[in-house]
């Protein structure tokens, strides 16, 4: 490793504290803030295995994949770890439903979770510490790839799940091997040349859900091969030419390499992963809480409105605040007019409130056109800190005027969820998949996985009985 060190400073930093992780050097409320989103992501995996794109997908792997070794949740399917690993991820961001580093633009436990039991299910002698730190490599990694690429990233086309998750992805899963400094670099160098997705994939497209599990199982196929000794990029981050940053940004301007391992180990980024509660993208949680906290000092509804005005980034307006047209499910759940119309008509924006059939809705689709999204260059100037700010304005048909400014959404990471808020969604989404009994048992293992000797108990209990 010393031999590079000098051409590639952060990626080897990054490789030494993904290696030399342990379970005791993690502060104590990190790994109470892990076991909360290792919970959730979970719930959102067993919510999903009867939405379409997931059925499709499982299916179509389960025909080309009969070994048979690694559990798909929330099924009884079982498929070879690399495809699991796909699934799984799929699963996890299968209906919005995931967490998000909202600095770095990540949706963290759908790419690195399922990589990391890819490694550790049916290997003996698993603690759940083991688990907590494998994970925590990988929720540390990620992120940071994000905050160094910047809003640009995504703001430029890349999915950023699907491109910069390959990182949490190789990490953790380099981490539950047990991986050398060394290795780690190749494992990170493989993962990231696989490193891919189009934010086209928004506006209805099935192949969007799935970009969480790619990534997920390029950066287990990186970690795996780089404990066989095969070689990856060992500059990925640094190299001038065709290296991740240099090649997914349009200029050495947009991208800074000293946030990839700014703090690394002292400053820990999985606080700062928020969770949702509105089953669509992130960038529209913020208005949807203006909009009830309006609701609460003013009651109004859907035929109240005349006109409501989100003023956000640039960012915002492209990613989420383009004229709604139905596109299918997926463009549905990321388009804020449609969303902003959905909470107005149905008065919750969860689950129930987002089904095939109400794509086109008529009442959801002209009420859309009342949401009008504009930049507001101020709030694209205070940066990726700010993304998710808006202002919003609503114009009542009584000549009734409000304005309420939401800097970050509820469950975010300025105002986290309490525990009960998480196991209540982590309860509500698991009914899809698990009786009462099986999801209490995961859940208590999960909130308890420091104390856990054998993690393969809470493996199993992914399947239903």
């Amino acid at each position: 490793m010393a031999q590079t060190d000098h051409a590639n400073p952060h990626t080897a930093r990054i490789a030494r504290f993904v290696s030399g992780l342990r379970y005791e050097a993690i502060p104590s409320e990190v790994i109470a803030r892990i076991k909360l989103l290792i919970l959730d992501s979970l719930g959102c995996a067993l919510y999903a295995p009867e939405l379409p794109w997931s059925r499709i997908l499982v299916e179509r792997l389960a025909a080309v994949d009969t070994s048979g070794t690694h559990s798909v949740w929330g099924t009884r399917q079982r498929l070879g770890a690399p495809h699991a690993a796909l699934a799984n991820g799929t699963l996890v961001q299968g209906f919005e439903l995931d967490d998000v580093h909202r600095k770095g633009v990540l949706h963290v436990g759908a790419v690195t979770l399922p990589a990391v039991l890819a490694v550790l299910e049916g290997r003996d002698g698993v603690t759940g510490r083991d688990l907590l730190t494998a994970a925590v490599a990988g929720y540390e990694i990620g992120p940071r790839v994000g905050l160094c690429m910047g809003p640009e990233h995504i703001g430029q086309g890349w999915h950023s799940g699907a491109t910069v998750g390959v990182f949490s992805a190789a990490a953790g899963a380099a981490r539950a091997l047990g991986l050398d400094a060394e290795r780690t670099v190749h494992a990170l160098g493989i993962g990231g040349t696989q490193s891919a997705g189009l934010m086209a994939a928004q506006y209805g497209a099935m192949v969007k859900r799935m970009h969480a599990g790619r990534a997920a199982q390029s950066g287990f196929y990186g970690a795996l091969l780089a404990q066989a000794g095969f070689t990856g990029i060992v500059n990925v981050f640094e190299s001038e030419y065709g290296g991740f940053c240099s090649t997914f940004s349009r200029s050495t301007d947009r991208y800074d390499l000293t946030r990839l391992s700014a703090g690394l180990g002292e400053q820990f980024e999985t606080m700062g992963i928020a969770l949702k509660f509105y089953a669509c993208v992130g960038s529209n949680h913020t208005t949807l809480d203006a909009i009830r906290a309006m609701q609460a000092r003013h009651p109004f509804g859907a035929d109240d409105v005349r006109r409501i005005t989100v003023h956000g980034s640039r960012v915002t307006v492209d990613h989420v605040g383009w004229p709604y047209t139905p596109q299918g499910l997926t463009s549905a759940q990321l388009n804020l007019p449609y969303c902003v119309a959905t909470l107005l008509l149905e008065g919750d924006a969860f689950v129930a409130q987002f089904r095939e059939d109400m794509v086109a809705d008529p009442r959801r689709m002209a009420l859309s056109t009342r949401v009008h999204c504009v930049e507001d260059p101020a709030i694209t100037a205070e940066g990726a800190a700010m993304r998710h700010k808006v202002r919003v304005e609503v114009e009542l048909t009584d000549g009734t005027r409000m304005e309420e400014t939401v800097l970050a959404a509820r469950g975010s990471e300025r105002s986290f969820a309490s525990a009960d808020d998480v196991v209540a969604k982590f309860h509500k989404l698991a009914a899809a998949s698990l009786d009462d009994a099986q999801a209490a048992e995961l859940r208590d293992r999960i909130l308890d996985l420091e104390r856990q000797a054998d993690a393969g108990r809470v493996m199993a209990l992914l399947a239903p009985a």
